[in-house]
């Protein structure tokens, strides 16, 4: 049995939470995209776990993989692993063998790249995180990259970088007119990696990603896809240029792992989705809270009571109501098979809760979204106005189930579910794994 867990929106939509709650019931847990800009959250009986690439089932002591579709920085892994140690946790992480390792110079590169951006356009600007993600694909795309199973062979490892350093330094120097510096030094890498690669192999933390994944399907095991942002910053259906470098939908499930798409096609699909919108970085955002005083502080509210600051850069994400048309467009991108809805419990005692149902465009109303990110700058949400919900104690709530959810807001999530023509098998309703309502286990399905 396998589930794969997607978001449905612009990432921050709390799949850890649903990893972390279904995780259980899985043996395996693998990331298929996605490096460590991902930042995800997970509350355990108080205790919080903030993650950047360790996959979240780690906190359940689960086997973690880390795909071929994964871009990897060894020494953050290190550090998360490291650190979990410390807190009484032993997580077992692998790394497929065909993951790209992100660099020094791509670190270095995805900074100056966003910078020069800023100086000649701000509409180039994307809002990366500076983590060297997209520079690490590019290398990949282009033949350039250094992958993990290089690591273990210092010959092959000094070859790579022979080829792929000197078109770095060329580029941080002839194009920028910025000085290259250790980032690009041959001996230097090549000393610091062929030591990353020693402890992966003596900690025997790499795995031929797909081989691995179908032997333990074969031995009866289930296993959990775990993907990273969301379904608009996907580089092939999100909001391009604002996107991230690769495919957070269901698809990437099985070109970032090794599986065969009727693998993740005969499995559950759960969209994650939170009960609001928000978004870190540059791009539209047409139900976004902005217009007037009293919006920007419902904005602010939002974001104070629902904690949305990235896990990663610590930024303040902007906030607008439910986006409808996105959410469509995001079931019908992954097939999703029911969906898990979370932070209701932030919505909870507003005077007013809203959604947009549909954009106006050139005087045509539109169900989804346009192709173009250009188009959708230019939509005007139409808003449906639902009755709010009073503050309850939310705890007594996921105690007690589905019927003790305040009837307007379970008249919202219904509109939600029928709109997205999928059921609801969850409703997060606090941060902790015991805050979460579940109708349904994917696993039993």
């Amino acid at each position: 049995m396998t589930v794969t867990i997607v978001g449905s929106q612009l990432g921050d939509e709390g799949k850890g939470a649903l990893v972390d709650l279904w995780g259980g019931d899985a043996d395996v847990v693998a990331r298929y995209q996605g490096g460590d800009n991902a930042g995800h959250t997970v509350v355990e009986d108080g205790e919080e776990y903030k993650l950047s690439l360790v996959p979240s089932g780690a906190v359940r002591d689960k086997v973690g993989v880390l795909g071929n579709g994964c871009v990897i920085n060894p020494n953050t892994l290190f550090s998360e692993i490291d650190t979990l140690r410390e807190r009484g946790l032993d997580p077992d992480v692998r790394l497929a063998r065909r993951a790209h390792v992100i660099m020094p110079y791509h670190r270095r590169l995805d900074n100056v790249e966003e910078e020069a951006k800023a100086d000649s356009d701000e509409e180039l600007v994307v809002g990366t995180t500076g983590r060297g993600i997209g520079p690490t694909y590019e290398d990949k795309a282009g033949r350039r990259g250094i992958r993990v199973g290089d690591l273990l062979d210092p010959e092959v490892l000094r070859q790579r970088l022979e080829y792929a350093v000197p078109q770095k330094r060329a580029l941080i120097e002839d194009v920028y007119g910025l000085e290259a510096g250790e980032e690009c030094d041959v001996e230097k890498l090549v000393e610091e990696y062929t030591e990353i690669g020693r402890r992966l192999a003596e900690d025997d933390m790499t795995v031929n990603c797909g081989d691995f994944l179908a032997r333990r399907r074969e031995a009866g095991e289930n296993v959990m896809f775990e993907g990273a942002q969301g379904t608009l910053i996907d580089i092939d259906h999100g909001s391009y240029p604002y996107v991230t470098s690769s495919n957070p939908t269901a698809g990437g499930a099985a070109t970032g792992t090794g599986v065969g798409p009727s693998v993740v096609g005969r499995g559950e699909v759960v969209g994650i989705v939170k009960s609001y919108l928000s978004r870190v970085g540059e791009g539209p955002m047409p139900t976004e809270l902005k217009d007037d005083d009293r919006e920007e502080e419902l904005a602010d509210f939002i974001r104070e009571k629902g904690g949305e600051f990235g896990t990663v850069t610590g930024r303040p994400r902007r906030i607008g109501w439910l986006d409808i048309p996105m959410l469509r467009h995001a079931a019908r991108v992954s097939g999703f098979t029911g969906i898990a809805v979370n932070h209701l419990d932030v919505l909870a005692g507003l005077d007013e809760v809203k959604v947009g149902h549909s954009y106006e465009l050139d005087g045509e109303e539109l169900l989804t979204m346009p192709a173009t990110t250009e188009r959708w700058a230019k939509c005007e949400p139409n808003l449906r106005e639902f009755d709010p919900w009073p503050e309850v104690d939310w705890s007594s709530v996921a105690e007690d189930g589905y019927d003790a959810v305040p009837e307007n807001a379970r008249e919202y999530l219904d509109y939600v579910s029928g709109e997205m023509d999928v059921p609801i098998y969850a409703v997060g309703v606090g941060p902790d794994r015991a805050e979460t309502v579940e109708l349904a286990n994917p696993f039993e399905q």
